[in-house]
């Protein structure tokens, strides 16, 4: 009996397919934002995280502001002895940004250029992919070599190791020594976050030698903590920093790399609610047009329900055939719904060169709730025909 129920249902949406589709429109839409706003929401979450995460998620960033030298500055021997110093710093670097022009015979391109000490590239989670990074007798020797990032090995010698070449920055000859895995900087994510010129390091020393505008005494550093608390290690620096400077805040600037992580969780966190509510009405709206319609159908089908009834059917069957027809549109809408987000995601890949996917706890969600919505709208035109007397049922008209 339920079996034969589910198959008249079905006969039944499929001998009204203008009607049934016109009912699951609006389920179609609802499932469609809810899926395709909460996944690009979600997948530009993951994209700006992992953008944050390449540039050290531990990582706590120190700037000094003395223009008028009235404060002493930092020599490198004291930042690289910062962890000796202050217990929950891990390691300490010197990190100095320029912008260079790099040139081979062939090719000329704009860089960020950084005069860093050995430590910087395991503070900031570089990953090396071919050579080897800058080491300490780099720094002391003043040597003239550099580290380049990926996309910058691949603009200036048309592939990724390039070990061995010689590049020149503002008149210099430098050897490239190393090549880092590459950052995506032709993402749209990393080109906020990262920057959108190609990097180069080379040792603090050679810097202060090329630029007049870098000195010896040190205004920038970064830190990394020693624990997961980076939070703690913020702490212990500022205090730190405050007996240095006479407790004059306005000298220096700690910035902790996590909470631009922090800050983008609260708010995607907040945009994929308020979008997921916005979805959720479309869907209630849609559930509204299938009880809307079923109630249409019971009217319909008054006779056939008296028929039915006056041979035998229970009350109990009666009301699962109709049920069933509710679910039916609600289940079918939603998996039309979910086809045509997938369609529009990877049409959104393709135009914007990105790799946002489905979130498979959205479409879950999905299922679930437009599987509500039909037991939920479905439930009224159900009991109102499953209580129908047969001799009132046959004799509508």
């Amino acid at each position: 009996m339920i079996i034969q129920s589910i198959k008249m249902a079905l006969k039944s949406l499929k001998s009204n397919k203008l009607r049934s589709f016109l009912t699951m429109l609006g389920i179609i839409i609802g499932v469609f934002a809810l899926v395709v706003l909460v996944s690009l929401v979600s997948g530009a979450t993951n994209k700006i995280t992992d953008s944050i995460s390449s540039m050290g998620s531990d990582m706590i960033s120190v700037s000094l502001f003395d223009s008028e030298g009235a404060y002493k500055r930092f020599t490198i021997n004291e930042v690289l002895d910062l962890p000796n110093r202050i217990d929950s710093v891990g390691s300490a670097a010197v990190a100095c940004q320029t912008v260079s022009v790099a040139r081979t015979r062939t090719k000329r391109i704009g860089a960020s250029l950084y005069g860093i000490t050995p430590s910087y590239f395991g503070i900031q989670g570089l990953k090396l992919k071919y050579g080897r990074l800058i080491m300490s007798p780099d720094y002391d020797n003043n040597t003239n070599v550099v580290v380049l990032d990926g996309d910058a090995a691949l603009e200036l010698f048309g592939r990724e190791n390039c070990v061995g070449e010689t590049i020149k920055l503002d008149s210099h000859n430098y050897l490239v020594v190393g090549v880092l895995e590459s950052t995506g900087s032709k993402d749209v994510f990393s080109m906020i976050f990262n920057g959108m010129g190609h990097k180069m390091y080379i040792p603090y020393s050679s810097l202060i030698r090329m630029s007049s505008s870098v000195k010896a005494g040190v205004d920038s550093f970064v830190v990394s903590s020693r624990t997961d608390d980076s939070a703690a290690t913020e702490k212990d620096l500022t205090k730190y920093l405050k007996e240095r400077y006479d407790d004059n805040t306005d000298v220096f600037f700690v910035f902790r790399q996590s909470t631009i992580s922090d800050a983008m969780n609260q708010v995607t966190g907040t945009l994929s609610l308020l979008l997921g509510g916005i979805a959720a009405i479309s869907l209630l709206v849609g559930g509204i047009g299938i009880m809307n319609i079923m109630l249409v159908s019971v009217t319909e089908r008054t006779k056939e329900i008296g028929i039915r009834k006056a041979i035998g059917a229970q009350p109990k069957i009666i009301m699962l055939q109709f049920l069933v027809e509710a679910i039916t549109l609600s289940i079918v809408g939603c998996l039309a719904g979910i086809i045509l987000s997938w369609i529009t995601i990877e049409v959104i890949n393709i135009i914007a060169d990105v790799s946002f996917g489905l979130s498979i706890p959205v479409i879950i969600v999905s299922v679930l709730f437009s599987s509500g919505v039909g037991i939920l709208f479905g439930l009224y035109p159900a009991y109102k025909a499953s209580r129908m007397k047969p001799i009132d049922a046959l004799r509508f008209s």
